[in-house]
């Protein structure tokens, strides 16, 4: 049966009238909305700091060291380590240098274990750098012997070998084994990551460290083995930045 125009509609005897909302808050929601927010992912840029003091350590290290060798009296570049600035009344720069790069490679360190979360490498990456500054802060807190006529008054030829010396080069060994076997992880593991340039360059930087200190050429030791550390440092400056920007 139709019903007039403007007419109710009669409801049967103890049906219940449909309650209308009566403003926006009361009407029906087919999806509720959640307010809680999800919660973003562990940030990196903790590690920012960290991988800017891998970035500076080798720079510095190196412009120390030559400042030292063109103003201390006695110095001769081309013939005597740079250890050798160790000695005498100021070398407590060359000692402090030292340390200070070391402990900014164990700031690198620190960072890469928060960069490097999963990977080939990304544990023993950060451990190997981290060596190879406490071996250059063993090397600066315990300085080489005298020799090679440095610092004045030293013996002209190869020094003789102390306690200290020795724990000297032991931590020059440390820093060499752990640069050697840090820059195979990393060509490793750029290689399992599918970065060839990278893991090309960190296959280069020991063979050309070796082809320098191979030269057999005795009386350009001392320039050479800072060209080899100025490769190890070039190394360790570029990965810093890579992964600073990544």
């Amino acid at each position: 049966m139709r019903t007039a125009p403007g007419a109710t509609t009669a409801l049967p005897p103890g049906a219940v009238t449909p309650r209308m909302p009566r403003n926006r808050k009361e009407a029906p929601m087919s999806h509720p909305i959640s307010s809680a927010v999800p919660a973003a992912p562990a940030a990196n840029g903790t590690a920012a700091p960290s991988l800017t003091c891998g970035i500076v350590a080798g720079p510095l290290f190196l412009a120390v060291w030559l400042a030292q060798a063109l103003t201390r009296d006695g110095y001769d570049l081309t013939r005597h380590p740079l250890s050798l600035l160790s000695l005498g009344d100021l070398g407590w720069i060359q000692i402090a240098n030292f340390v200070l790069c070391g402990s900014l490679f164990l700031a690198l360190s620190a960072g890469l274990r928060r960069r490097l979360e999963t990977g080939r490498g990304h544990r023993w990456a950060p451990i190997l750098v981290g060596f190879h500054g406490v071996g250059l802060i063993v090397a600066g807190v315990f300085p080489t012997d005298p020799g090679a006529g440095f610092p004045e008054g030293a013996p002209a030829g190869a020094p003789v070998m102390s306690w200290h010396g020795m724990v000297h080069e032991f931590g020059f060994l440390i820093a060499q084994v752990a640069w050697f076997s840090a820059a195979v992880v990393f060509a490793r593991r750029f290689s399992a990551l599918g970065e060839k340039a990278w893991a090309r360059l960190c296959a280069a930087a020991p063979v050309a460290v070796l082809l320098v200190l191979a030269v057999p050429h005795m009386d350009s030791l001392s320039p050479r083995i800072v060209l080899a550390t100025a490769i190890e440092f070039a190394l360790l400056t570029a990965l810093a930045r890579h992964h600073a920007r990544r």
